[in-house]
């Protein structure tokens, strides 16, 4: 079974995911990290973010894996040829490149495809922005998941500094936010978008426990 999650960036979906997915007994799939990792080789390899060519080149070549330990479902490692990127990827430089590597046809072609080999391999929970749309449009369950840009900016702030990564300026996260959500929802392979059958969860003002018991919820009873 493939519980699809999608939304906007600092919609919690990865927090969601991983919470969801313990409660079942799924696996975690967090595309966003596949992104993230072919962002930071592009930007390690000095390659033209608008070339679209050497981008798809090189999510082909490379191979975006997870690390578990003990037989836990959830990842804790992200890896491209085996290289340990987990925390590198969350760094400003890779929040601002991300959504132009993101947004080059080549790329999501090469990435939905390592997604859906992933995700035949049993029951996951998968999160990004083109899950029910694009990568699994067949998905058992399809959630989209949102909250309001200043809630949004707020949560990828308190992210960060528990994280010691990334910006801990609020302004300068909402900022980012907004340039992201744009950038997603004009793109024009994969633009973030709810499936027409997807779940809306609007969690502003929310306790994040409630969004994960209402998925689970929704995937016993088999939405």
């Amino acid at each position: 079974m493939i519980i699809a999650i999608d939304g906007p960036s600092g919609a919690g979906k990865s927090t969601v995911a991983k919470a969801v997915a313990k409660t079942l007994g799924f696996s975690c799939l967090d595309t966003g990290a596949m992104y993230r990792a072919l962002a930071w080789q592009a930007v390690r390899d000095g390659i033209d973010l608008a070339d679209n060519e050497a981008l798809g080149a090189l999510a082909r070549e490379k191979e975006v894996s997870f690390g578990h330990e003990g037989g836990d479902p959830l990842p804790k490692k992200v890896f491209i040829e085996g290289v340990d990127v987990t925390a590198s990827i969350r760094t400003k430089e890779i929040d601002l490149a991300v959504s132009p590597v993101s947004a080059a046809p080549a790329v999501r072609e090469a990435l939905v495809a390592q997604q859906r080999r992933i995700g035949q391999q049993g029951n996951y929970v998968v999160e990004g922005r083109d899950i029910g749309t694009v990568v699994f449009p067949d998905a058992k369950l399809k959630v989209f998941l949102t909250a309001s840009d200043e809630e949004r900016a707020h949560r990828r702030v308190r992210q960060n500094v528990d994280r010691g990564l990334g910006s801990f300026d609020y302004q300068e996260v909402l900022s980012d936010i907004r340039r992201r959500d744009d950038y997603d929802s004009s793109r024009e392979a994969s633009p973030l978008r709810p499936a027409p059958d997807a779940v809306v969860l609007d969690s502003t003002g929310s306790y994040i426990e409630e969004v994960i018991a209402r998925i689970c919820a929704l995937a016993k009873d088999g939405r």
